[in-house]
């Protein structure tokens, strides 16, 4: 006697294939596991998607929110940061210890340079050709440095000097003739003079300090506009400028005002020897 065949007929679909008994029991196992598996990815998949994607948005933009207020949180406490007169030490994380040397080719001819290293003040001035980037009335010399942008610092140890400027200037500052160190002028620079110290604003602004520095730092923010200095001995702020908007090269500056003004030490923060402006007692 014949197998018996028979047709395999499911749902919605229809095989004209003959099928044994045999055959026909394990479709119709097949056909048992099929129909959840077919709820499961037709149905109950996209529904645990949805709801898994619309968990991974909400993770998401908490994130978003997160960050949002992070930076917030951040550029707010920047901010203080900049106003406050914070320590020295502080500050230098921020700032980076650049190196200067010194431009003999700027030197009033009462200062002699040599090699960029060392200044003497020399009596009578010297006989030099004549130079658009040389002072001939202010007793100053430019750093070599030119400053156009980011936050740095230098050192200049002051040790027992009795009369100096030190600061910044624009690179294209008036070098002949009498000129006013202000801000208005291009400088921005504080002053020791008859052991009274001073801020070279206009009016100029007498400084109180509680310390005198033995070394000291001047900060400079490019694009923030702003110029202060620091005594590096005790880390304390000593003044900073109102906020300017700077272009163009600026220059590190140093003035020396007679043959009994003392010395100088520039500390280009550790990388190079010292720079040193040495003028007789």
């Amino acid at each position: 006697m014949g197998v018996r065949k028979k047709l395999l007929q499911i749902p919605f679909f229809t095989f004209n294939i003959p099928m044994t008994n045999l055959q026909v029991i394990t479709s119709g196992v097949l056909l048992i596991l099929w129909i959840p598996l077919s709820y499961q990815v037709f149905f109950k998949q996209p529904k645990e998607n949805k709801e898994a994607q619309n968990k991974l948005e909400e993770a998401q933009n908490k994130l978003d929110k997160l960050q949002k207020e992070l930076a917030w949180r951040k550029a707010q406490f920047k901010l203080v940061w900049m106003k406050a007169p914070l320590y020295a030490d502080w500050r230098k994380e921020e700032f980076e210890a650049v190196n200067v040397t010194l431009d003999a080719g700027t030197a009033h001819p009462a200062l002699l340079c040599e090699d960029g290293k060392r200044v003497t003040w020399r009596e009578p001035c010297q006989d030099l050709p004549h130079s658009t980037q040389r002072f001939d009335s202010l007793p100053c010399v430019l750093g070599q440095l030119d400053l156009r942008r980011g936050r740095s610092f230098w050192e200049v140890e002051v040790g027992n000097a009795r009369s100096w400027d030190l600061g910044i200037c624009r690179d294209n500052v008036t070098r002949k003739g009498r000129v006013t160190m202000s801000p208005q002028n291009g400088f921005w620079a504080i002053r020791l003079y008859e052991r009274a110290y001073w801020a070279l604003t206009s009016p100029e602004t007498p400084l109180s300090l509680k310390h005198e520095p033995c070394k000291l730092g001047v900060f400079l923010d490019y694009e923030a506009g702003d110029v202060s200095f620091y005594n590096m001995t005790d880390g304390s702020h000593i003044f900073s400028f109102p906020k300017n908007t700077f272009s163009g090269a600026l220059k590190p500056l140093f003035r020396l005002w007679s043959s009994d003004s003392g010395s100088l030490t520039i500390r280009p923060g550790g990388r190079t020897p010292d720079v040193t402006i040495d003028i007789p007692n």
